[in-house]
């Protein structure tokens, strides 16, 4: 009775061996189909975004719209992406991110399609709002699957790739685009992305094939009214921050305010007593994820005001040619992809902190430039401000990233990816929501007129207000830093599941 008691307990074992030598080849080689799906699924974020704002003027002329009209086509896109993005991160861990990842790639490549053949700027934006939702898929779980093809010790290295991918679709979407538009027409920019998404469907279907499931003990339920809320909330929170929105909205503003803060109050109370939540609040005690996300919103919204200003300062200010602006903003991404694989690999080293706050200063440097922008500048200021301003972001993504991603229970990695997600959207409309207050109220104050718009026939005024503008980014940059030093010295290690 004894030996055929343990007769199944040495089967068990041996599985459990078979299964532990498994997991330790995964962890120590490379995965390079899987890396090269990551890889897909990021550069079609950066480029897809990037091709289509450079298409705006041509779509709006070509559809008989005005400006706001086709604007938002690119508010739909990004409200799907900061309300869904971490609802499908956590649905990935959940229940798996394969399926997601590659319906997101199906999604998106339908979906650009349609964009292509779209009648009206109506049914233009209904298409892209379905984009932003495969778009939202896709970035849910582009990193973690990244880090899940690499061994465990080169997350850093995984998430330059990332980086790098995404700031490479940066770098060819406007030249690519413009080529296309000028030659074929804008409808073939959204064409050019279905042949791209279903490249990843197949790369992601033949990756999936040859991993299983991981079993679980008890499958977890999902936070529907928690999801639901969490959509709710950043989809107001977006309609706020965004001034196209905010015009549309006109007095209509103050109750959705203060209807954000009821919808919010009820979100945390509800998250709080959840078992499984969308949100799962006590991640924000892990001091290396919170201050992480903390200045990756710092550093996005500043970012993001200083490339909504500078176009101004150079067209409007330098007078310089939009071609030329046009190569000046190449120089950003160029060195971001140049450093973006070397800081993942001196994180992997040494931890996120040194070199993301190297990045942080690098970042202020930029802002530093714009305070010493004159109105009879030469162009090799902006030039040195974009430079600056790549070699932060080349430094400080990577390793913050991988330290949000890095820092929590490897059961909320796709919860994290779509924080990081949200943060970057949210950044980008306070950014521009943000410069567009200050810009103003300098710009009235050094004009003297009252209710004075933001213009070149008063270049001193413009360039004073944009100086002041730079220099509270500079302040906001010291606040990153100080969030970014404050993450700790330690390497990234997964924190306990039990938090």
């Amino acid at each position: 009775m004894a030996v055929r008691e343990r007769a199944p307990m040495r089967r068990a074992a041996r599985r459990i061996a078979r299964i532990t030598v498994h997991l330790d080849t995964m962890t120590t080689r490379t995965d390079r189909l899987l890396l090269t799906s990551a890889i897909v699924g990021q550069f079609l974020s950066g480029f897809g975004g990037r091709i289509f704002i450079v298409s705006l003027p041509t779509i709006a002329s070509d559809l008989r719209a005005d400006i706001i009209g086709v604007t938002w086509a690119l508010i739909a896109y990004q409200l799907a992406g900061i309300c869904l993005s971490v609802v499908f991160g956590r649905l990935g861990d959940l229940h798996g991110r394969y399926a997601i990842y590659g319906t997101g790639f199906a999604i998106m490549s339908a979906s650009s399609f349609l964009c292509g053949v779209a009648p009206t700027v109506g049914w233009l934006v209904a298409f892209r709002l379905v984009q932003g939702v495969g778009a939202a898929m896709i970035s849910s779980a582009t990193r973690v699957l990244a880090m899940e093809a690499m061994p465990e010790r080169a997350a850093g290295k995984a998430n330059g790739f990332m980086t790098t991918a995404l700031h490479g679709g940066n770098l060819l979407g406007p030249p690519l685009g413009g080529f296309v538009i000028d030659t074929i027409g804008w409808r073939w920019t959204f064409f050019l992305l279905a042949p791209i998404g279903v490249i990843g469907t197949v790369l992601t279907a033949i990756s999936a094939r040859g991993r299983r499931p991981v079993a679980r003990a008890r499958t977890a339920s999902i936070d529907y009214v928690g999801s639901a809320l969490l959509v709710v909330l950043t989809a107001m929170l977006t309609f706020l921050l965004d001034r196209r929105s905010a015009d549309s909205l006109g007095a209509l503003q103050a109750v959705m305010a203060l209807g954000f803060v009821a919808v919010l109050v009820g979100f945390l109370a509800h998250e709080r007593h959840v078992s499984n939540p969308i949100v799962n609040l006590s991640l924000f005690r892990i001091r290396m994820f919170a201050f992480s996300v903390l200045s990756l919103l710092i550093i996005g919204t500043t970012y993001t005001m200083m490339s909504f200003l500078l176009p101004f300062y150079i067209q409007d200010v330098l007078h310089l040619s939009a071609s030329f602006m046009g190569l000046l903003f190449l120089v950003a991404p160029v060195f971001t992809i140049a450093f973006a694989i070397v800081s993942g690999q001196v994180t992997d080293r040494i931890g996120p902190q040194i070199p993301a706050a190297i990045g942080v200063v690098m970042t202020m440097g930029a802002f530093a430039v714009g305070c010493a922008f004159r109105p009879d500048s030469h162009w090799i200021l902006p030039a040195a401000m974009m430079g600056l301003a790549g070699l932060g972001s080349g430094f400080f993504n990577t390793p913050n990233q991988t330290a949000i991603l890095g820092s929590v229970p490897r059961a909320y990695r796709g919860f994290a990816a779509g924080m990081v997600q949200m943060m970057f959207g949210i950044g980008s409309l306070l950014g521009i929501s943000l410069a567009t207050v200050l810009l103003t109220t300098m710009f009235r104050y050094r004009s003297g007129i009252p209710d004075a718009r933001p213009g070149a026939d008063d270049p001193v005024a413009l360039v004073f207000a944009m100086n002041g503008t730079y220099l509270v980014c500079v302040v906001l940059g010291a606040v990153a830093l100080i969030a970014s030093l404050m993450r700790g010295r330690t390497r990234i290690a997964a924190a306990d599941s039990g938090v």
